[in-house]
């Protein structure tokens, strides 16, 4: 079992979702292209939260460098160490990942109170920027109907349900990645890949294959 490749592709998949999620967040500041609201600050505020920029975008990328820079037939170890062998590196992918963790975390939280809040609009009836679906905790989803409500942006309703649920499960991916590369990173350390005889490796990998069947 090769927890130095596994860890390679957790990396380029978080990559990707890390991208994504900048792009989504980018997206919500410009309902149907336009940048006006943006500039007059008539967004909801938990557009203005960076969820998807900061949390799920920049805080992911960093644990996906990590584990992408980790070689399957680099023994050097931490430091030059050759008896480190890859347990370091491994171990502190450990680190990297909780990282991970609390950025999808945000982004998580953030885009469900997104959802449940609803838009920030001008409505046809108060004919003021309000938060017309505030005590609807949520409920605003499934009524289409009520989406009428919000006269400008056009179409906001679709435009941030569809790119706050986008993140939500970006986020949500990213979390479940970050922390198999916990486990993975802890018993790729305690393995102590690339170090001393093949025997506790196998006796280790034996283990591991164990647990999954």
């Amino acid at each position: 079992m090769c927890f130095g490749r596994c860890a390679r592709c957790i990396g380029c998949k978080l990559l990707i979702l890390a991208l994504l999620s900048i792009v989504a967040n980018i997206l919500l500041y410009f309902p149907n292209g336009e940048t006006r609201f943006a500039s007059e600050h008539h967004l909801s505020k938990y557009v203005e939260c960076l969820h998807g920029i900061l949390g799920g975008g920049l805080l992911v990328l960093i644990p996906a460098a990590v584990f992408i820079g980790l070689h399957d037939d680099d023994c050097c170890g931490c430091f030059g160490h050759k008896n480190c062998g890859k347990s370091c590196a491994m171990l502190s992918s450990v680190l990297a990942a909780c990282i991970g963790i609390l950025g999808s975390g945000y982004c998580i939280i953030i885009s469900a109170l997104g959802l449940s809040q609803g838009p920030y609009c001008f409505t046809r009836v108060e004919r003021n920027w309000i938060y017309p679906f505030t005590e609807s905790s949520g409920g605003y989803l499934l009524d289409y109907n009520e989406w009428s409500k919000c006269q400008e942006p056009q179409n906001i309703v679709q435009w941030n349900v569809t790119l706050f649920s986008i993140l939500l499960v970006l986020g949500g991916i990213e979390f479940i990645l970050c922390s198999i590369q916990i486990i993975n990173g802890i018993l790729g350390g305690v393995c102590r890949l690339c170090c001393g005889s093949d025997e506790p490796l196998l006796q280790c990998e034996s283990f591991v294959a164990g647990c999954f069947l």
